[in-house]
């Protein structure tokens, strides 16, 4: 999945589980201060993006996570990383 899909499905996602609608998701936006997300709703979205995508982010992993560029960057690398093991 490239990078403008996989930043759509992410976008569908946010809108989904806040119910607010975001026109786009810049590389640099905050997922807290810049979406507005709460713990809970992050909580819910990455839960949503495992489900997903079928991929496991681990705590130690999202721990470094502060935007959407790097969640979108954890993401490609899980899915590559399924199918080169595939």
């Amino acid at each position: 999945m490239d990078r403008t899909a996989l930043r759509k499905a992410l976008l569908e996602q946010v809108q989904e589980d806040t119910g607010e609608v975001h026109t786009d998701l810049p590389d640099d936006a905050s997922l807290r201060e810049g979406l507005g997300l709460d713990s809970i709703d992050v909580v819910t979205l990455v839960i949503h993006i495992q489900s997903r995508f079928n991929i496991e982010l681990k705590s130690e992993e999202l721990e470094k996570i502060v935007t959407v560029g790097e969640l979108l960057d954890l993401i490609q690398a899980k899915l590559a990383g399924r199918r080169s093991a595939a």
